[in-house]
């Protein structure tokens, strides 16, 4: 087994960079998509959310590698996501075509749910400027040799958005371990992404072949057995949460089939409705599992962006302590927190994360 090593933060000007696509939110509050009169727009992208955790809540400096769209709704997202403090000097800006008839911006509708209701996104991203990246495009060796950057965090959401985001996604991975940058990857599974394009099988020769490249895999119990193949007997993969043993079996196969794996990461999740979960993580690392607090009866306004929050928290524990128990209980608290509150990206502060793991409750603070 080796460690992670990571470049001092000194010697780079970002800490991590996202690989992905922003999509624009549009949000119904407490109702359906289907009755709304009104939305409440907000930014999320599964790659992305991790780089404004990590920058809102933790206060490392991260950018985006992404394309838009340059009309009205790219400038929104681009507005939304300065607020958050997220660095977009490397993101590719398109021209727009009149209509969104060659390229557009990705939308996507999603409603939280409530108690036996779960949550629903409708997204409605095809030929988004993000999904036509190709490699070539984003000079790598300027970005991680010459400006710095300590971590590289992309995942399976992008890589199923068309033929040639996998190539993009492949080549960065490539060249951020010329430059001895981390790289993580969440397999973060969406059946609805790879359904009209080769579903499960599809999803798998992507994934495993990407996989290959990858410092540090995040995923649950779905992603591990329909993105990598793993089969682990006695584990049942239509489970919402396995019994830890199973866990740890599945990360011992995922490790012995990847040896390129320095770290992997899942969160526990056991659902009772759609706004009460139990709530925990386990993460293998240098041949060692540390589980995070469990948390029973956990209440949710918003679960959208728990495992990305999760992915955030756990990175920043890495990079400034080098802990997998302290980084693994970073990612569960950040997840619970930010599923407290609207939106796939982060509102907690780092003294409220810590408060948290310390043990700290909801009482008013005054």
């Amino acid at each position: 087994m080796s460690k992670l090593k990571i470049r001092p933060a000194e010697s780079c000007q970002f800490d991590l960079v996202s690989l992905g696509e922003v999509m624009l939110r549009l949000d119904p509050g407490e109702g359906r998509v289907r009755t709304t009169r009104s939305l409440r727009v907000w930014e999320g992208g599964g790659e992305y959310n991790v780089a404004r955790g990590l920058r809102r809540c933790f206060g490392m400096c991260t950018a985006l590698v992404s394309a838009f769209v340059d009309n009205e709704v790219g400038r929104l997202m681009e507005d939304l996501i300065l607020q958050g403090g997220v660095d977009l000097s490397h993101v590719r800006w398109v021209p727009y075509d009149g209509i969104g008839r060659t390229v557009r911006n990705g939308l996507n509708f999603t409603e939280r749910g409530f108690g036996v209701r779960g949550a629903v996104g409708c997204s409605d991203r095809g030929n988004s400027a993000a999904s036509q990246m190709q490699s070539g495009q984003i000079d790598w060796d300027h970005l991680f040799g010459e400006i710095g950057v300590r971590w590289l965090h992309t995942g399976g959401i992008f890589s199923g958005l068309s033929d040639s985001t996998p190539n993009v996604v492949e080549e960065a991975l490539s060249k951020a371990k010329e430059h001895g940058v981390v790289t993580s990857y969440d397999l973060n599974y969406r059946p609805s992404l790879w359904e009209a394009i080769g579903g499960q099988e599809r999803a798998r020769q992507v994934n495993r072949r990407l996989a290959q490249h990858v410092d540090v895999m995040i995923g649950n119990e779905e992603d591990f057995t329909t993105c990598l193949g793993l089969k682990v007997e006695g584990v049942d993969e239509n489970l919402e949460l396995l019994p830890i043993e199973g866990y740890r079996r599945m990360i011992e196969r995922a490790v012995a089939e990847y040896p390129n794996f320095r770290a992997t990461a899942t969160t526990l999740r056991g659902v009772k409705s759609a706004t009460v979960n139990d709530w925990s993580a386990l993460c293998w690392y240098d041949g060692q599992f540390y589980q995070a607090t469990q948390r029973t009866n956990l209440e949710i306004l918003d679960r959208v962006g728990g495992g990305d929050s999760f992915a955030s928290g756990f990175i920043y524990g890495m990079l400034t302590s080098g802990d997998p128990e302290q980084a693994v209980n970073y990612g569960a608290a950040h997840g619970a927190l930010a599923m407290t509150t609207a939106g796939d990206t982060s509102m907690a502060s780092l003294a409220e994360v810590e408060k948290l793991m310390a043990g700290g409750g909801a009482r008013a603070a005054r």
